[in-house]
């Protein structure tokens, strides 16, 4: 379902499961996998996660919830699809959704556990649960509230109309939104910028955002003192100086 290609530091990883790239069970474990292994890769510094087809993904598979029948059961699989979307989110390496055709349900709560979001003009996101007669379950509602606010968020659920690529910047959704034919390179192009730094130092600001969520502001000050220090002695660090000093690109090598 997933495939990978790498160019230089960066994976594309694109799902491919037509027609609408829902995301089943089987779907959520194979990406919880994948990231596995590319995390233990010093070829990966940037992820590129990219839907084939019309669509990044139009949601959940709805067929298995057919196959539930009891309130727990259906918890287990909220409580499944959560840990997947936070393995993203705190992934050490910088994980950009390139959105295309639609990004709705599960498919948005996936974009949205991503670090960055490059988006088609044209695309839509939603939230289209209550639709349904049921809620978002895979930190949606959690995530979509840090994402644009309460009015919004409440706005897009209790509607359950999706906004447009274009809205989504505006309503800082999304960093871009870009005609679709540019949306893989704008995503590439973006990666690439980042991964031209060191990853030392973009792991370290990446963790340092990740714990603003949770803990309170002297602690985390006092770890970016800690990790400012650390990043400060490495291989990384003398290399980008000196060639800021000698007026040349540095050469990062993880070290």
């Amino acid at each position: 379902m997933f495939s990978v290609q790498q160019e230089g530091y960066v994976t594309i990883l694109t799902l491919h499961r037509p027609p609408a790239n829902a995301l089943a069970s089987s779907v959520l474990k194979e990406l919880s996998e994948r990231l596995d292994t590319l995390k233990e890769d010093d070829q990966v510094r940037v992820i590129v996660l990219h839907g084939e087809g019309r669509f990044f993904s139009a949601g959940a598979d709805i067929k298995e919830f057919t196959a539930i029948d009891a309130s727990e059961q259906a918890a287990e699989l909220a409580r499944a699809g959560q840990q997947v979307m936070e393995k993203i989110e705190q992934f050490p390496k910088p994980i950009i959704a390139a959105i295309h055709g639609a990004a709705l349900g599960g498919g948005l709560e996936l974009a949205m556990s991503c670090h960055l979001r490059i988006v088609s003009e044209t695309a839509k996101l939603g939230l289209p649960e209550l639709q349904l007669g049921i809620i978002p379950g895979f930190a949606g509602t959690q995530r979509l509230l840090r994402h644009v606010g309460m009015a919004k968020a409440l706005e897009m659920m209790w509607t359950s109309e999706p906004i447009t690529g274009v809205e989504a910047v505006q309503w800082g959704l999304a960093n871009q939104a870009v005609p679709e034919e540019q949306l893989l390179h704008t995503a590439k192009q973006l990666a690439q910028k980042i991964a031209q730094k060191s990853p030392i130092s973009v792991q370290a600001v990446l963790q340092l955002v990740n714990e603003a969520r949770t803990k309170m502001f002297h602690e985390c000050v006092e770890k970016e003192a800690q990790l400012f220090g650390q990043v400060f002695v490495t291989e990384d660090a003398k290399e980008g100086i000196s060639a800021f000093i000698e007026k040349r690109t540095p050469q990062f090598r993880g070290k």
